[in-house]
């Protein structure tokens, strides 16, 4: 059985007198794809940013790889090995996509493993070596998508965090980048990954936790979930 990643007991996250999260509790597991689903509000992102070191919880504890970082600044859990890729892209519009991805890799000293991490960005994503001098705000949409996990990826991340990587793009390359992330795990990258297209992150998932208003109200395996008239109910639309 594989170690725990990421432990996360009780969190609670507080947005003035709004609780966004309600004392949640979460295991990743080293070497997985967890997903996290749930509708807009649920406090999907919130938890990420959290994970990230962006806000303060008001409760409970988390854990990587044996240190806490409840209250680690982000930097420092940058350093440790989480590196997200946030919603809505976020690329520097201006720089083009080789600066975008030096820029992931601002934690990373080495100039052989910089190297190493371009050479794995342009393996998983060949359109951006072709588009290496490009300026990034000329990239279609799942291309700047790309460059947004790519720009993680420079920072040889332990824990990948994905905030809604198929959001405004097409199927076929929604289709294109899940495929793409399960090559990262099966290369040794732990995922966690925040979607509320289910259908298509249950296809790749571990295991999945679905959230709703700050709180769990399911978790089990990717395939039990898929399997789970409630949650087909709730978020397939009724239908597999």
């Amino acid at each position: 059985m594989s170690g725990i990643a990421l432990s996360i007991k009780g969190l609670k996250v507080n947005y003035g007198s709004i609780e966004a999260l309600k004392g949640i509790d979460m295991n990743v597991k080293q070497g997985q794809i967890v997903a996290i689903l749930g509708s807009n509000g649920a406090g999907k992102t919130t938890t990420l940013r959290k994970i990230s070191g962006v806000l303060e919880a008001s409760g409970g504890t988390l854990e990587f790889l044996g240190h806490d970082i409840t209250k680690m600044q982000s930097n420092k859990i940058a350093k440790l090995g989480i590196i997200q890729s946030p919603e809505g892209r976020q690329v520097f519009r201006d720089l083009t996509v080789e600066e975008n991805l030096m820029t992931g890799a601002y934690t990373v000293k080495s100039k052989k493993t910089i190297q190493t991490n371009f050479e794995r960005v342009y393996h998983y994503f060949p359109v951006l070596k072709d588009r290496k001098s490009q300026i990034a705000s000329t990239l279609s949409g799942g291309e700047q998508q790309m460059l947004a996990i790519g720009r993680a990826l420079m920072g040889s991340p332990k824990l990948l965090l994905l905030d809604e990587p198929s959001l405004g793009l097409a199927p076929l390359i929604v289709k294109s980048i899940f495929e793409i992330i399960k090559e990262i795990r099966e290369d040794g990258t732990t995922v966690l990954i925040v979607e509320q297209n289910a259908l298509q992150t249950l296809k790749i998932a571990d295991y999945a936790y679905v959230l709703e208003v700050g709180k769990i109200t399911m978790e089990g395996s990717a395939e039990e979930l898929s399997n789970n008239p409630q949650l087909i109910e709730a978020y397939l639309g009724g239908k597999k």
